[in-house]
């Protein structure tokens, strides 16, 4: 359990506590990838927990586990060897992107015929008439790269969270009861796959009730520096006018909404928790901090089914541009002050 009372001024000589807090997104999960890989540089951090949804809840699964095995350099290589076979398992699939956004270089399958025609029988038909045997290409490589008995024993806290269709909460796994299907559980969109079975009862994508949980973070973990890795933008200018951008726009808040809630609470205990060995005062001790994710404003909801690996390199290499320009503006705030301002949140509308 944390230590409720006031975080103490950081020790130099000591690596830093931070938590982490990963976002789901579909192939815009490698984004997330690039930020990892170069969080995982850095001598000064200790990862004490993470907490993750869909595929940030593959690529915390992957991380913890390859760290575990190799340190921070096998946590990078795990993390690279799960994308790469995301992206060979992905060259079978019949939803490409189609010949003009090629043409022109648009990571977008918005004029790709399969991709359209795919997304209108999934507005028409359940995933159980389309793919009656419930095939999902993730289980065959999380059996496969992931080393579930380690990870049960694994070092750093991890939390996946799935959302339980029967009663609409949702449930956080922790190390000793993660499994391929948990992880599934938090990826599984209910247009395209079968809800997952877990302790008799059907799951889908944990974004619904928790994109990520903050929760266990503030309660189970010792830091108290929680780095937010966001793939669904909060903000976006403009109106959205055609359907895709209306139902993408649909999904972003939903998908914030219950995130949004936790750090309003955060940000209201501040105002009024009591030091001392409280509960409120644990949520109030936690800093917040938030890697910018700027390219997703400009990527198409289609492009989160794209897995080419020319793509996924690409938002690998615009993670790693985000937290290195993170640490450059507030690295030296990390175990000291919180650097985003969640005052903003109790403002009325």
């Amino acid at each position: 359990m944390k230590n409720p009372s006031t975080p103490a001024e950081p020790n130099e000589s000591e690596p830093l506590l931070i938590d982490l807090a990963l976002q789901g997104g579909g192939s815009h999960g490698a984004f997330t990838w690039g930020v990892l890989d170069r969080l995982l540089d850095e001598k000064g951090f200790r990862i004490d927990g993470i907490s993750g949804t869909s595929a940030g809840a593959m690529n915390a699964a992957v991380l913890v586990d390859g760290f575990s095995k190799g340190g921070a350099a096998g946590a990078q290589k795990a993390l690279e060897a799960f994308w790469r076979r995301v992206s060979e398992a992905a060259r079978f699939s019949p939803v490409q992107r189609g010949p003009l956004d090629v043409l022109l270089g648009n990571w977008s399958m918005d004029h790709s015929p399969a991709y359209v025609a795919v997304d209108l029988m999934s507005r028409v038909f359940s995933p159980f008439t389309l793919n009656p045997k419930g095939y999902n290409p993730l289980r065959e490589i999380l059996v496969e790269l992931v080393n579930f008995e380690r990870l049960a024993q694994a070092p750093i806290k991890l939390f996946i969270t799935a959302t339980n269709v029967r009663t609409g909460r949702g449930r956080v796994f922790r190390n000793n009861l993660i499994t391929p299907e948990v992880l599934l559980a938090s990826a599984c969109l209910p247009t395209m796959f079968h809800a997952i079975e877990i302790d008799g009862d059907p799951y889908w994508d944990g974004g619904y009730s928790g994109n990520p949980t903050i929760t266990p973070l503030v309660q189970e973990c010792e830091s108290h520096d929680t780095i937010l890795i966001p793939i669904n933008p909060i903000e976006r200018e403009g109106e959205p006018r055609t359907a895709p951008e209306i139902l993408n726009r649909l999904n972003e808040i939903s998908f914030n909404a219950v995130l949004l809630k936790e750090l309003r609470m955060i940000a209201l205990l501040r105002q009024v928790a009591n030091p001392g060995a409280s509960e409120g005062a644990r949520w109030a001790g936690m800093r917040v901090h938030l890697v910018g994710n700027g390219i997703m404003n400009s990527l198409t909801a289609s492009s989160k089914l794209i897995a080419e690996w020319d793509f996924l390199t690409f938002l690998r290499s615009e993670g790693r541009k985000s937290a290195e320009s993170f640490l450059e503006l507030h690295g030296g705030d990390l175990g000291r002050k919180s650097t985003v301002d969640l005052d903003v949140l109790l403002e009325r509308a």
